[in-house]
């Protein structure tokens, strides 16, 4: 079995890296392949630097840090690997390596023949000159992405909870875990703090996109808590408990169109009518302008944004062909494509 594990930076700590290092050495000598993306270049940036607890915000100055604090993360997890007679292969990606194939031959190429050389792969988003980094939410959702780059049949996002509660635990004493999800539906979340919610943990929001992403792309997904001993070995062995698990749909969806449908934000929406919505969720056309009934948002083209039908349903995603200006001057009267169906996605 191929593995991605994801460890956020809460937990890229000197003990817990150790541990992992043994779990994965553990894991290769059972048989499975594991793919690390990792977390903590900028926390460990800033803690070289030694300015304080309080983290800067600017975009520029956190890709600087980063820049300080990559290698020492790789030090950290080459040391977790050292005793165990492995090497950590640094691979920092981007935004674009997963929309332009041959940017996404390339990443696949490499992970695979540092696979095949016996290195444990290390991943992290090259944050140091792409500031797109903090879109992904933590990695959370790159290790979807990467997942499904590998061919991954197993995604482990390791956080510091159990994994996915009925409720916040801060706030109700009776919170119990969710240990199987069949399909993430709204209800779901809002309880992790997505759309809908008042408040909730944005980082548990984030795994679960991740996770969404990962099904869709037929990788099984388990989130579950870093500081649990043997929490890689339990996932790969389908242990009850081990964290909540995410089973795999059937129906899959290429990278492209994942990174379409769940890593790009919406920059505005489109409201067809029941003909543009049968002609895209039922025979697969492209979105005209004819059956657009209402556009909202400044969007340009190649921006993502939301397709929703008469009732106000999102059921679809893609990137515009045309500005929002034009979009609203067609809409109702012209054939010209506003969004083709190569770029565009079915979410419901």
């Amino acid at each position: 079995m191929i593995a991605v594990v994801k460890v956020g930076s809460s937990s890229v700590t000197n003990d817990t890296v150790h541990r992992l290092g043994r779990e994965v050495a553990a894991a290769r000598r059972d048989g499975h392949v594991v793919v690390v993306v990792t977390s903590g270049a900028i926390a460990a940036g800033w803690d070289a630097l030694g300015r304080g607890e309080q983290r800067p915000s600017d975009p520029a100055v956190l890709q600087a840090v980063s820049a300080v604090g990559q290698h020492r993360l790789m030090r950290l997890w080459q040391e977790g690997l050292d005793p165990h007679g492995l090497l950590a292969g640094q691979v920092l990606l981007a935004p674009l390596d997963f929309v332009h194939r041959t940017q996404y031959l390339h990443a696949r190429g490499t992970l695979r023949h540092l696979i095949d050389l016996g290195v444990v792969p290390v991943v992290n988003e090259n944050d140091a000159v792409a500031d797109e980094e903090i879109r992904f939410g933590d990695n959370d959702r790159l290790a979807a992405l990467v997942a499904h780059l590998v061919g991954a049949q197993l995604l482990v996002l390791l956080t510091d909870t159990p994994g996915l509660l009925t409720a916040d635990p801060r706030r109700d004493a009776h919170a119990s875990l969710i240990e199987e999800v069949v399909e993430i539906d709204q209800q779901l979340e809002r309880l992790a703090g997505g759309p809908g919610s008042v408040a909730g943990s944005g980082g548990m929001a984030s795994k679960l996109a991740a996770a969404k992403m990962a099904t869709w792309s037929g990788v099984e997904t388990v989130i579950g808590d870093a500081g649990r001993p043997d929490v890689v070995a339990a996932a790969l062995a389908g242990e009850a408990g081990a964290g909540t698990v995410f089973r795999a749909r059937e129906r899959t969806l290429p990278a492209r169109k994942l990174w379409i449908a769940f890593a790009l934000g919406s920059s505005g929406h489109l409201a067809v009518d029941d003909g543009a919505r049968a002609a895209l969720a039922e025979r697969g056309r492209s979105l005209l302008a004819a059956g657009v009934t209402g556009v909202s948002g400044d969007f340009r083209p190649e921006d993502a944004v939301e397709i929703a039908g008469p009732d106000g349903r999102v059921f679809a995603k893609g990137l515009v062909r045309v500005p929002a200006a034009t979009a609203d001057e067609w809409m109702g009267r012209r054939s010209q494509v506003v969004v083709h169906r190569d770029d565009l996605v079915l979410v419901a």
